[in-house]
C-alpha cells in the first residue's frame, strides 16, 4: 500500500509542477512537431524511470539488439501483447526513440494526463467511428514518416487470460504505407504490478519484455505480407509461452 501511496503522489504532483513544460512543447509543436515529440519522450522517459523504481519493477529485455539495427532517425511501429498500463511506462523506458501510442479516445477525456499523452505523439483512436479510425491510421502514418515510432496493441484492450484476444490488424499499415519497420514485442508479468494485486496495490516484481528482429512489411509480396501478418499473434505467443518455462 505505501508503495501505491507514494506512486500516487508521484504522479499527481509531477503531472502538475510540470505544466509549464507542457506548454513550452505545445509552442515547439507550432514549427517542429519532431522536436516536440523528442523532447517529451525524454522527459516522459525520466519520468516513468522514476515510476518504476517507485514500484520496484525489475525488467529483463530480451532482444534489444533488434532495435540498434534500425536507423535511428526511422520509426518502427510496435505490435504487442497488452496485460497493462505498465505496458506503456515500461516500453517507453527501453525503447531508443520518441514513441506515442495508439490510444482509446476515452483516454483523450482523462484532465492534465491526456495532454501528456498527445505530447509524446500518441493518436486517440475511435474504434466505433470507421471514418474517424481511418483519419488516425492516416495520421499515424504521417507521423511515422516523420519518424516518429509507435506503439500498437491490436487486442485492443488489457487481457489478463493466459491466451491473447483476436487481432484488430487495421494498424499495421502505418508501418507499410510508411515504409516503415514493424517489431513484435512481447511483455510478461505487467498486471503483477498493479491489477493482479486484491486489495488494489503496487507490488515489486520482475517483468519481461523481449523484442523480435524487425520486418518491413512494404518489402514483402503481397502474399507474404499477409501470411506475416496473420502469424503475428502466433509469434508473439511463441515468445510469452518461452517465458513461461
Amino acid at each position: 500500500m505505501i508503495r501505491l501511496i507514494i506512486a500516487l503522489i508521484y504522479v499527481v504532483l509531477s503531472v502538475i509542477l510540470c505544466l509549464p513544460y507542457h506548454l513550452y512543447l505545445w509552442i515547439i509543436s507550432k514549427k517542429d512537431k519532431y522536436k516536440r515529440w523528442h523532447k517529451s519522450w525524454r522527459f516522459v522517459r525520466g519520468f516513468f524511470i522514476g515510476l518504476l523504481g517507485i514500484a520496484g519493477t525489475k525488467i529483463e529485455v530480451k532482444g534489444i539488439e533488434h532495435l540498434g539495427e534500425v536507423p535511428h532517425e526511422k520509426g518502427i511501429l510496435f505490435v504487442g501483447n497488452h496485460r497493462s498500463y505498465f505496458d506503456i511506462i515500461a516500453l517507453q523506458t527501453i525503447v531508443d526513440r520518441p514513441l506515442g501510442f495508439i490510444a482509446k479516445k476515452e483516454f483523450k477525456k482523462v484532465p492534465l494526463f491526456s495532454w501528456w499523452v498527445a505530447d509524446i505523439g500518441s493518436l486517440f483512436l475511435d474504434r466505433k467511428n470507421i471514418r474517424a479510425g481511418l483519419e488516425t491510421i492516416n495520421e499515424g502514418t504521417e507521423d511515422m514518416k516523420l519518424g516518429l515510432s509507435l506503439g500498437l496493441y491490436p487486442e485492443g484492450t488489457r487481457n489478463h487470460s493466459d491466451k491473447m484476444l483476436p487481432f484488430k490488424t487495421g494498424g499495421y499499415r502505418m508501418a507499410e504505407k510508411s515504409e516503415s519497420p514493424m517489431v513484435l514485442v512481447a511483455m510478461t508479468g505487467m498486471d503483477d504490478i498493479l491489477e493482479n494485486n486484491h486489495p488494489i496495490r503496487v507490488k515489486k516484481t520482475k517483468v519481461i519484455v523481449e523484442f523480435s528482429e524487425a520486418v518491413y512489411p512494404h518489402e514483402l509480396e503481397s502474399k507474404e505480407r499477409k501470411e506475416f501478418y496473420n502469424s503475428i499473434p502466433d509469434r508473439i505467443q511463441k515468445m510469452l509461452d518461452e517465458h513461461n518455462k
